[in-house]
């Protein structure tokens, strides 16, 4: 288990996982089960149903169906985040205490989107999703403004950390952020976690032991050598890996998105061809060939 209980922090590589949809939409529930046994040797847990992993395009049925296959097709083998953000308190709740009802680790809920809430409507938000889960039980705040639609302030933050939030999964993009909740929210008990591969040098020389990379959907290994070299203090290195999977990154933007990248990566790999749930388009053979042949450049496929 790469949990690490006693110090209460996540650890390592942690994919936010695709889902695998068929051409028309439904769960891909066979490409969900070959994904997931491609990945689980590979790296060191499992981010599911959140951005890259279309949380919010699915019902909540179907994302308790993802959250069980995960779970039990894992066998414990790496530890499950689940994430559990939507658009209402209500279904929050419901998908979180259904995450631990199953097994998993931790769960993750980024704020409630659509609507800009006040400071007060965010720490109730996070606030149910405490009361519905047993006292211990790891609740991350997952922050992408981005993807929100606005911040979560520090006062916010503060109050939740006094509350048993257990830590941050930070998508800001913004290292000076990532900075602060290291200085402040850190020594207060919580675990704060990068939230992509573009930042890993500076967040791990900050202190961070856990990232939570899309691209480790597809390439894994570079992910987890970016992972270790930070760990072990071989700077130079990272660097070198660091620029590297930030031009892969600049490679992803060729399908439209980072996301739907993914998908187009597994599938030249030959790791896996499904496809993304509508609206998203899957990227085109056009694409698809330019993101090829931009790998190929980088000396990372074969």
């Amino acid at each position: 288990m790469h949990m690490q209980t006693s110090r209460k922090k996540l650890y390592g590589v942690i994919p936010p996982m695709i889902t695998p949809f068929t051409s028309s939409g439904e769960l891909d529930i066979p490409g969900l089960q070959k994904l997931l046994d491609y990945l689980v040797s590979r790296v060191d847990g499992l981010f599911i149903c959140g951005s890259y992993g279309s949380g919010p395009l699915m019902s909540t049925e179907e994302r308790k169906r993802v959250a069980e296959i995960v779970v039990e097709r894992i066998g414990g083998k790496v530890p499950v985040v689940v994430h559990t953000g939507t658009a209402n308190t209500r279904d929050a709740v419901e998908l979180s205490k259904h995450a631990v009802s199953i097994g998993a680790i931790a769960v993750s809920a980024v704020a409630p989107f659509y609507y800009h809430h006040s400071s007060d409507g965010v720490v109730e938000f996070y606030r149910s999703i405490l009361r519905s889960v047993p006292e211990d039980f790891p609740v991350y705040v997952y922050h992408n403004p981005r993807f929100s639609g606005y911040e979560i302030g520090m006062d916010a933050l503060r109050i939740l950390a006094k509350e048993g939030i257990r830590g941050i999964k930070d998508a800001t993009f913004d290292i000076g952020k990532f900075s602060l909740y290291m200085r402040e929210l850190e020594p207060q008990g919580l675990d704060i976690v990068l939230g992509t591969e573009s930042l890993w040098l500076p967040a791990c020389s900050l202190g961070a032991e856990a990232y939570i990379p899309g691209l480790a959907n597809a390439f894994p290994e570079l992910c987890v050598q970016l992972h270790r070299q930070g760990m072990e203090g071989k700077l130079l290195d990272c660097r070198r890996t660091q620029f590297l999977v930030n031009k892969v990154r600049e490679v992803m933007y060729l399908a439209r998105s980072t996301q739907l990248a993914v998908y187009a990566m597994l599938e030249i790999r030959g790791i896996l061809k499904t496809y993304p749930r509508s609206p998203f388009i899957p990227a085109t053979e056009e694409e698809k060939g330019k993101i090829a042949s931009a790998l190929k450049a980088l000396g990372i496929l074969e």
